[in-house]
């Protein structure tokens, strides 16, 4: 097995999951084009689609632009669960942090969505993946609050992974590093949203966390 390749079983289903970030103005239909968006979900399946043609994955996106956790536990059901992923990637928490979602509430509804998961499917391999941002266009007179808001929300991802044993993926070091190599906006647009450098940042991140899980 090369370094860089995770050991997606055949058949696998691989389900992204979260807010705007993973959506990646994903379509609605099946045609196979755009139904997994233009971020970081589509480069991962399509590098591992390519790749392992003769394990015939399936790799699904569910991801819905301006998800909270909350709206995560109102779909659970019909976007998750019956779904039956034997791989779930979930990133969310931009959306809690900007509307000030109480960090309690945000990682028990958080918890509570995993234990969901993992009752219905014990063999079910998380990944967790931190929210994450740069400085940008947004949050420029209330920078400081917002990281320090936004860093709670990545203790608490952090936190999950390691009750659930789950992957964790460290999006905020792969980001801080990049941005020593070029500005922020090269990366991230707007403090939120990545450029499609920076999903392909996201994309290198994911598969070197996963491949070693």
């Amino acid at each position: 097995m090369m370094p860089d390749i995770p050991s997606f079983q055949p058949n696998a289903r691989i389900l992204f999951q979260g807010d705007s970030i993973t959506d990646g103005n994903r379509g609605r239909n099946d045609e196979p084009n755009h139904i997994l968006g233009h971020g970081y979900a589509f480069i991962i399946a399509a590098k591992y689609g390519a790749l392992m043609p003769e394990r015939k994955l399936t790799f699904l996106n569910r991801g819905i632009s301006g998800n909270k956790i909350s709206d995560l536990t109102a779909r659970w059901q019909a976007d998750t669960l019956d779904l039956k992923p034997d791989v779930l990637s979930i990133l969310v928490g931009v959306n809690d942090s900007s509307v000030k979602v109480p960090l309690d509430e945000y990682e028990q509804g958080y918890d509570q969505l995993l234990q969901d998961i993992v009752h219905a499917n014990p063999d079910i391999r998380l990944v967790l993946c931190e929210p994450f941002t740069l400085p940008g266009a947004r949050h420029t007179e209330d920078w400081i609050e917002w990281r320090a808001n936004l860093q709670s929300r990545q203790d608490a991802v952090a936190r999950l992974a390691s009750k659930h044993g789950a992957a964790l993926v460290h999006f905020q070091r792969a980001f801080d590093a990049a941005f020593e190599r070029s500005p922020a906006e090269h990366w991230i647009w707007d403090t939120v949203h990545p450029t499609y450098s920076g999903h392909q940042i996201m994309g290198d991140e994911w598969i070197k966390t996963v491949s070693q899980y």
